[in-house]
């Protein structure tokens, strides 16, 4: 994860980058998990979607919601947003009792990929391009108050 720029300073970057080391972590557990065999994948595999999940949401309805609107980041952003879509599609609806396994190890690849192009890209170049009041209105409140 990216700690040369600063971007890790304004809380809700803090927050996702966080979160990405989180899923990361988690992802490798699911790759080795499925390598091994055995149904410890599946739980791997529920671990794995419920740190994605509410991080995407908050990813989405948040920051990149503020970049589409500042319109620099747009296209971006779109990318970004139709890789949530793809990796969500395939680790969310891996079929438990046939589960496609090629399928899910390519995706926690794109995954990677996805956090490299978020911390590295997308993340510093936003603390450039948001004005303060749009970090003010993103900021997650626990940040704000303290």
């Amino acid at each position: 994860m990216c700690n040369y720029c600063g971007c890790r300073e304004f809380p809700l970057i803090g927050r996702l980058s966080a979160e990405h080391e989180a899923i990361a972590n988690a992802a490798g557990l699911l790759r080795g998990a499925v390598r091994a065999g055995g149904p410890d994948a599946l739980v791997a595999l529920d671990a794995l979607l419920a740190l994605l999940m509410p991080h995407t949401a908050t990813e989405e309805d948040g920051l990149f919601e503020e970049l589409r609107a500042e319109g620099s980041l747009a296209e971006a952003v779109a990318k970004l947003c139709a890789e949530h879509d793809d990796i969500h599609g395939v680790l969310g609806g891996v079929d438990r009792a046939a589960p496609d396994w090629p399928a899910v190890l390519a995706a926690l690849d794109r995954l990677h990929r996805h956090i490299d192009n978020e911390e590295h890209g997308l993340f510093p170049a936003a603390v450039i391009a948001l004005p303060i009041p749009a970090w003010d209105r993103i900021t997650p409140a626990e940040a704000a108050a303290g």
